[in-house]
């Protein structure tokens, strides 16, 4: 667990799905279904040791948490990270940037080795994200290329893998 005077982070528990499926609802909508990395998340084990949830300290709530999941790209495992979610109240109020940070270092701490995203890159490059060179990887479904990005973890090591991205079972 990690406390600041704003949030406190802390691994999901079962006991958080509700809140975080209703974080889900009124961040995404409906629409967040149809979207191909939903899709790959349908068939890929979270990585448990690697989600998290903020909690305002002011009120005990859930107010943002972020998912990472087990992957392929080809025969190299790797991280699919998202949803990103922070409730509206708290946007741009350090909940997002604050569980990125943890996500990645807790990712760069086990060993993983990649973890991909769709997002932005104005948003997400301060946490060491950086556009997959087009075609390298294929989604099962469609993404704007200019959006597909990844954050290599062991520093100074090229992101070499190549090849279908698709969820991994690791049960």
């Amino acid at each position: 667990m990690l406390t600041t005077p704003d949030y406190t982070l802390a691994l999901q528990t079962p006991a958080d799905a509700a809140e975080i499926h209703a974080l889900h609802e009124k961040t995404f909508g409906p629409g967040r279904f149809a979207r191909t990395a939903f899709r790959i998340r349908e068939t890929a084990a979270m990585a448990s040791e690697l989600c998290l949830v903020a909690h305002s300290t002011e009120s005990e709530k859930i107010v943002g948490s972020v998912v990472l999941s087990h992957i392929s790209i080809g025969r190299t495992p790797s991280l699919l990270l998202g949803p990103l979610a922070v409730t509206p109240e708290y946007k741009n109020k350090g909940a997002g940037k604050l569980l990125m940070r943890q996500a990645v270092e807790r990712a760069r701490s086990a060993g993983y080795q990649s973890i991909i995203l769709v997002g932005d890159e104005p948003y997400y490059g301060p946490f060491g994200f950086r556009p997959i060179p087009r075609g390298q990887i294929r989604m099962p479904g469609p993404v704007d290329p200019a959006r597909l990005l990844v954050c290599v973890l062991p520093d100074g090591t090229e992101f070499t893998a190549s090849g279908e991205v698709k969820g991994t079972n690791l049960l």
